[in-house]
């Protein structure tokens, strides 16, 4: 792995992470507290544990731009995340939607916010990145 990829990962953990923070702990508060009988109460949650995935998700996303697409470049990385995060959003959005009793709305933010969080990793894997 060179050290264009291991800053890359650093950089969408850290993008992540903030993003994270702001669209549930800010944005989605208000849905989260009027679903709370839905999720583990905030001493409960397990934060490492949490952060823990988010940095394996980033380095599976970097490496998958990393190892499998060929022309490396700014535009070519926000097209992957606009695409990853097409898929990651219907899944965490509405493929949860199916199975929890969550708000319609609360499935369209996890949607867009998983597009925009993986369009944000795009460009920053395909700046950081490249052939």
């Amino acid at each position: 792995m060179t050290k264009r990829t291991i800053w890359a990962v650093v950089a969408v953990f850290i993008a992540w992470s903030i993003l994270d923070f702001i669209l549930h702990g800010v944005l989605l508060r208000p849905t989260y507290e009027a679903t709370a009988s839905l999720w583990r109460p905030m001493d409960q949650m397990n934060m490492p544990l949490m952060s823990f995935v988010t940095l394996v998700y980033s380095t599976c996303f970097v490496l998958i731009y990393a190892l499998l697409v060929g022309q490396k470049s700014l535009a070519t990385g926000l097209r992957f995340g606009a695409l990853f995060g097409l898929a990651a959003g219907i899944g965490r959005g509405f493929g949860s939607y199916s199975y929890i009793p969550i708000p319609l709305t609360l499935a369209w933010s996890w949607f867009f916010g998983s597009w925009i969080e993986a369009i944000a990793a795009g460009a920053i894997t395909g700046a950081i990145v490249k052939s």
